[in-house]
């Protein structure tokens, strides 16, 4: 199975099940449907039809990663950020860092590769994830990002977003850089 929306039933939480959510609570969002996206360089081949000129847009990338210790991070950065996981561990306090599996990106976001996103702490809340956030997305007016599937992508105001953490119970770390 891949990320796409093609198997979005065997996710905990479907996209359209997301998308349904976002809309009970009032969050406003512009869907867009595309191929599937797999890695930042395949998101700018598309981005530009789905941006509008001259807007203040977070467009990202996302690192499930892991530690020692088995404790789980979601760590949401701007899309052409450099990172070095040794450095980041460092100023997380928490030593060296390491891409989590595939199956453990599955039990713990509940997606799979290509399709991390902040949104996933929908199910990542739950599984007691760690959620840091690059602290520049504090200056952007919107963030592009998938709903849980790497076909679609859902352009939101950053202060939606805010109200969408705040529903479903998690505070992100801001991690200057």
């Amino acid at each position: 199975m891949d990320a796409s929306s093609a198997f979005q039933d065997s996710l905990p939480v479907s996209s359209d099940a997301l998308l349904a959510r976002l809309d009970d609570w009032g969050i406003s969002y512009v869907l867009h449907e595309h191929v599937p996206l797999r890695t930042v360089e395949d998101a700018k081949s598309v981005e530009a039809a789905m941006v509008v000129q001259g807007e203040a847009a977070f467009r990202i990338k996302n690192l499930y990663l892991r530690d020692k210790k088995k404790r789980n991070y979601l760590v949401t950065l701007e899309q052409d950020r450099e990172v070095d996981l040794k450095a980041l561990g460092a100023q997380l306090g928490v030593g060296n860092l390491s891409f989590g599996s595939a199956d453990r990106l599955m039990q713990n976001l509940g997606v799979r590769p290509g399709a991390v996103t902040p949104l996933a702490m929908v199910t990542g809340a739950e599984a007691g994830v760690r959620f840091v956030m690059d602290a520049t997305v504090k200056d952007a007016a919107r963030i592009y990002m998938h709903p849980l599937v790497n076909d679609r992508t859902v352009a939101m105001d950053v202060s939606d977003l805010w109200v969408f953490f705040d529903k479903i119970g998690v505070t992100p770390e801001f991690l200057e850089m």
